[in-house]
């Protein structure tokens, strides 16, 4: 199990680190600067649990996109596995591959050798609003969606 160490609410995410996506396109936390973010690490491709949970963030896709929400699936899997699990279960969002664990060590979710299951919600400004640990892949999509709903609904309440 990984420690509990690593970010957490109000926490700024590091946008600095590059990793690369299923296209094997460069990418880093600051290029989705200005939106929302769901940042979901699993632990690996095209296993049973990580496909239920890409395929329900896939259903959901344009809900997050109306929110003007990213949403971003990371595990150490290779550029070449993630394009196949893209393609596979037509995923349409960002899968960056982090082979050395370098984004998962710093949200403090890298168990021995894979990325342990667990969900960030960035502000815009990248700063953490919220963690979801041990996830439960059926139906977290929606749990997620409703916490960015929720999220915005206040902000605007608060005039914001």
């Amino acid at each position: 199990m990984p420690s509990r160490d690593g970010l957490d609410i109000g926490d700024a995410a590091p946008d600095q680190i590059v990793l690369h996506d299923q296209r094997g396109m460069p990418a880093r936390l600051a290029d989705f600067r200005g939106c929302h973010v769901v940042l979901y690490f699993y632990p690996a491709d095209d296993t049973p649990g990580c496909t239920v949970e890409g395929k329900e963030f896939r259903d959901l896709h344009e809900q997050f996109a109306a929110l003007d929400c990213a949403v971003i699936g990371v595990s150490v899997d290779s550029v070449e596995s993630h394009a196949r699990f893209a393609e596979k279960h037509a995923l349409p969002f960002a899968l960056l591959s982090d082979p050395e664990g370098e984004l998962a060590r710093s949200f403090g979710v890298l168990g021995d050798r894979r990325a342990q299951r667990a969900t960030f919600v960035l502000d815009r400004d990248l700063r953490i609003r919220r963690r979801f640990d041990q996830v439960r892949p059926r139906g977290h999509a929606q749990q997620v969606l409703e916490f960015v709903r929720a999220l915005l609904e206040s902000h605007r309440m608060l005039g914001g």
